[in-house]
């Protein structure tokens, strides 16, 4: 079995989309739109066949969860780019363009290299080896 893919509602499709795209080399397939339902998405491809959907549709509520104190629920994804350096030149270039990190890089405890960054719209994403 393999997580076919995660989804996440989103304020600003096209925003996201440039942000995956650009950042993590993802590739959008053509948006897809129900006028009726006024529903939005696209799903992003990345190299290893994972996909996120991004969804945007008015009537969905902004999350309560706050970034920085987690709470219980799917809370990050994690996004490798193959090396330590990859994952510092990644981490250099998204500070440097304005983005967080809220962590690393850093070698944690069990092995793994990481930092940890906020997307445009605050979602917490992993960046590792």
């Amino acid at each position: 079995m393999k997580i076919e893919h995660i989804a996440m509602w989103v304020r600003n499709l096209e925003a996201m989309k440039d942000f995956y795209t650009t950042y993590f080399g993802a590739i959008a397939n053509e948006k897809y739109s129900n006028p009726k339902k006024l529903f939005e998405s696209y799903f992003l491809k990345f190299d290893d066949g994972a996909r996120l959907e991004i969804m945007k549709m008015p009537t969905i509520p902004d999350s309560t969860n706050d970034v920085y104190s987690q709470s219980m629920g799917l809370i990050h994804f994690a996004i490798s780019v193959g090396s330590r350096e990859n994952v510092d030149a990644l981490t250099d270039r998204l500070r440097q363009d304005g983005y967080e990190v809220v962590d690393g890089p850093r070698q944690t405890g069990d092995g793994y290299y990481e930092s940890v960054i906020l997307d445009p719209e605050q979602n917490r994403i992993e960046i590792t080896i």
